[in-house]
């Protein structure tokens, strides 16, 4: 693998790992520094602001990358992001845990600097094997978080927080050397215009070829905020789990989900093409789906995980048909404007999902897991009736 891929994967898991790091200690900080012996509604005001920060920032990250080039905009996220998780180890007040993980959500949005920077330097036959890699290595680092921040949170609450901030500034470092920039700049005068996040959803939203995939990312991120939401409740209320089994169900699927998106989605598009490979991961979720809501004996979830990850290459071979739609300029500020539906998704998202299980919860907890299939279905003739364009050879070789 190339030297820039490595940068840029490195800098994806180590997002994940800042992000689940954060679970298993979060409620004993928010205890540290605000004294209540009800935290619940500062875990929903953090989350809220992480994921409001990235709705903001991630159209303005993509667009400055555009007009700067990929390699400052993702040196300053990272030099951020460390200053952040220093700020929050060192936080003795909600104020500055709270602006801790404002800074973060802004620097997590270089998501979208970087899956444009993986579109500049990869030839289009290459992009869905990459972007499955993209999220392959989202998975791991999202696997590694929460273990890393319990293990760590067991020895000292603010512990991994340090040691999040050490590998930012690690990555940073070997950014600053080892990355080379993808794409010339545009260069000129900043529009200071053209940085209001709202403009680039109005651009998006202006081209009606654009609307129905922005839909469908919307969807796409909506339906996946029903596990980080219900997951562990369903296997307490439906299985008894106590942490272990559900870290340990957790884990099994980040494993079998990063395997599937690293080996099996470059070959599913080949050989089958980017739209009927989201229909056959549709098909493959909605069936684990249908198992684990019926399912009587935990054994059954772990049997039906390796379909159940299959259901993940959908997500790649729909980033790999997104990039076909605009042209090179474009590419940065297309994909802070999806990064942006997605952070928009995982403000509400939760919200729909956490109502509906407190509707199915004492009759039938596995219901919840039905509702998802319905949000599935609303997939469907949405992609069928995409309108796609082909996309003229634009990549640095890779």
């Amino acid at each position: 693998m190339k030297k820039p891929l490595i940068v840029i994967f490195t800098a994806i898991v180590l997002d994940a790992i800042g992000i689940g790091l954060v679970f298993p200690i979060l409620p004993g900080l928010l205890h540290q520094v605000t004294h209540s012996g009800n935290v619940a509604p500062y875990i929903g005001i953090t989350t809220a602001i992480y994921a409001v920060m990235q709705f903001v920032f991630a159209p303005v990250l993509g667009a400055l990358s555009d007009k700067l080039g990929r390699r400052p905009v993702l040196l300053i996220s990272l030099g951020g992001a460390a200053i952040s998780y220093i700020l929050m180890a060192s936080a003795s007040t909600l104020w500055m845990l709270l602006i801790g993980r404002a800074i973060a959500g802004l620097t997590s949005a270089n998501m979208a600097v970087a899956t444009a920077y993986i579109t500049d330097i990869t030839p289009e036959d290459k992009r869905a094997a990459r972007f499955g890699v993209f999220n392959a290595m989202f998975g791991i680092g999202f696997i590694i978080g929460p273990v890393l921040g319990g293990l760590l949170g067991d020895y000292w609450l603010r512990l991994p927080f340090i040691v999040a901030a050490g590998l930012n500034a690690c990555n940073m470092l070997l950014a600053l050397f080892a990355l080379p920039e993808s794409r010339k700049p545009q260069g000129g005068k900043i529009d200071l215009a053209a940085l209001n996040p709202i403009r680039p959803m109005k651009w998006a939203f202006s081209m009606s070829g654009l609307t129905p995939l922005i839909l469908i990312f919307f969807i796409f991120s909506f339906s996946g905020e029903v596990y980080g939401t219900c997951w562990a409740l369903w296997g307490a209320d439906t299985f008894k789990w106590d942490g272990l089994w559900i870290g340990l169900s957790l884990g099994t699927f980040g494993v079998c989900q990063a395997l599937v998106q690293a080996f099996l989605t470059g070959p599913a598009v080949k050989l089958m093409g980017e739209r009927p490979t989201i229909f056959v991961g549709l098909a493959c979720a909605a069936l684990a789906l249908v198992v684990m809501a019926l399912a009587a004996e935990s054994w059954i979830v772990f049997a039906i995980m390796p379909v159940f990850a299959l259901g993940g290459i959908g997500t790649p071979a729909l980033q790999s048909l997104a990039t076909k739609q605009v042209g090179k300029g474009q590419q940065g500020q297309f994909q802070g404007v999806l990064a942006s539906v997605i952070s928009l998704s995982a403000i509400i998202g939760p919200l729909v999902f956490s109502s509906i299980y407190f509707l199915v919860q004492k009759e039938w907890p596995g219901a919840i897991w039905l509702s998802n299939i319905v949000v599935y279905l609303i997939i469907v003739p949405v992609v069928l009736n995409l309108r796609l364009k082909k996309e003229e050879p634009d990549f640095i070789n890779g």
